[in-house]
């Protein structure tokens, strides 16, 4: 970190500590050169990340929306909150891995039907009726014989 006094590159930290409760740290730096001290902060930068639909409008990314599809679909079923909690956080985690600013629903829709088809082929089959927006028996039954089919 460079000296905001003599301009030098040399600065040494003498103290750190959490801020901002926890979401940044505090360092007090000393300049090699002119002995002067200075604070810095250092704070994760956050990317917003935006969904865009399939109407190609754009929102910012809400997890709450996955929360409550994950949900509905395993209403009434043996899967505990943390197992449902556990999967938004697999499909979450993959997509921020990507590192992108904008993702398609379709993808993100995609991963919860991959998560919730090894979590339980009920809640899948809902979801993905609801996801894909079957339009006749015809189409839903194509979907529960591929499961069987595994």
């Amino acid at each position: 970190m460079k000296c905001p006094f003599c301009g030098e590159e040399d600065t040494k930290v003498i103290d750190s500590r959490p801020a901002d409760e926890g979401n940044s740290i505090r360092r007090r730096r000393q300049c090699d050169k002119c002995k002067r001290r200075f604070t810095t902060y250092e704070k994760v930068e956050a990317i917003p990340l935006v969904v865009i639909k399939k109407d190609m409008t754009r929102e910012s990314y809400d997890r709450t929306k996955i929360e409550r599809g994950v949900f509905k679909s395993c209403h009434k079923l043996p899967i505990s909150v943390t197992q449902m909690n556990s999967l938004i956080d697999k499909v979450e985690a993959e997509i921020f891995n990507l590192g992108l600013r904008e993702i398609k629903s379709s993808y993100i829709g995609e991963l919860v039907m991959k998560y919730l088809e090894e979590l339980d082929p009920v809640a899948y089959v809902r979801f993905a009726s609801i996801y894909r927006e079957f339009k006749d028996v015809g189409t839903f039954m194509e979907e529960i014989k591929k499961i069987i089919d595994k």
